[in-house]
């Protein structure tokens, strides 16, 4: 098996589960070193208080080929972002790649509420998680990423810019801190281009994390059985699909190409040719725009 990654440095900031997880062991699985942070650790759970751990990402990041070490970080804490930094530095010397795929805000959402009735506590909380994270650990990571020529930054948010600029995205809060995390890879491509560095907004599909699967009532074996409640999740792709989207792009020489774009894992699955676990290629945000929203019957044909 070829790792194309190897002798590179990630770091995947909120790497505990979902997308984050599955980015750190693609890139893994890749060659790379990854640094897994997250605030939940087997010496404690955060407010999401869900099982999913940082050590166990690093364990499957090793397990998948690569070198997974796992930190315990709160992306809010500058002091905490600095120090992880200094470690990478102290350690490597290096940082090839960074995702920010902080979040951490749903149990904070309130949907389908205008913004008058939403909790002004918990929304601005929500905007701290995903947005206030991601500048954080940028402002730190970057001056030991543009050391290099050919560094990737990676903005992960829910939705392309394409999609979100015509859609309301459940709430005032969730809207913004997606449209915030779109525009933050366009802002930051900005500054990175005359670094020789690039950096790109990516969104999965419909993922089917840890937390999708409990609220299915299903397991990643019998994923398909979701379809009873609602037969849309048929579309719907494992968090190994992004993960190895992002591992592309980091191992694409002529990654520049994609400098402040917005982009799905779908679509970049038809450019570089990688499939999910099972082989296809789910296209969730096209699926979404042409048969979810323009309200046409549940079918997958011709879309995975």
């Amino acid at each position: 098996m070829t790792q194309p990654l190897a002798g590179k440095i990630a770091l995947v900031a909120g790497a505990t589960r979902g997308a984050g997880r599955q980015i750190a062991v693609q890139l893994g699985a890749a060659g790379a070193t990854v640094y897994a942070t997250g605030r939940s650790s087997r010496a404690g759970r955060s407010e999401m208080d869900r099982p999913e751990t940082i050590e166990e990402t690093a364990e499957l990041v090793t397990a998948a080929g690569g070198t997974g070490i796992a930190v315990q970080v709160d992306h809010l804490v500058p002091e905490q972002v600095r120090d992880l930094v200094a470690r990478i530095d102290a350690e490597q010397g290096q940082l090839d790649v960074l995702v920010n795929d902080i979040w951490g805000g749903d149990p904070l959402v309130t949907w389908d509420k205008p913004v008058w009735e939403q909790p002004l506590d918990a929304g601005f909380r929500t905007l701290r998680l995903a947005v206030d994270t991601h500048i954080i650990t940028s402002h730190f990571a970057l001056p030991l990423l543009i050391r290099r020529p050919g560094g990737l930054v990676v903005e992960m948010g829910d939705g392309t810019k394409a999609y979100n600029d015509e859609n309301y995205r459940l709430s005032v809060f969730y809207d913004l801190a997606k449209v915030s995390v779109n525009r933050l890879a366009f802002s930051q491509a900005h500054e990175l281009k005359p670094h020789g560095c690039t950096a790109v907004a990516l969104t999965p599909g419909w993922i089917r994390s840890e937390a999708m699967l409990e609220h299915f009532g299903v397991t990643e074996e019998n994923w398909r059985d979701g379809a009873a409640t609602d037969p849309n999740f048929l579309i719907s792709e494992t968090p190994a699909f992004v993960g190895r989207a992002v591992a592309a792009l980091a191992a694409d020489e002529e990654k520049a190409r994609w400098n402040g774009k917005s982009v799905d894992a779908g679509t970049l699955s038809k450019v570089y040719g990688f499939t999910d676990l099972d082989g296809s290629q789910p296209e969730g945000f096209r699926y979404i725009t042409e048969v979810v929203d323009a309200g046409k019957p549940a079918d997958v044909t011709g879309y995975r």
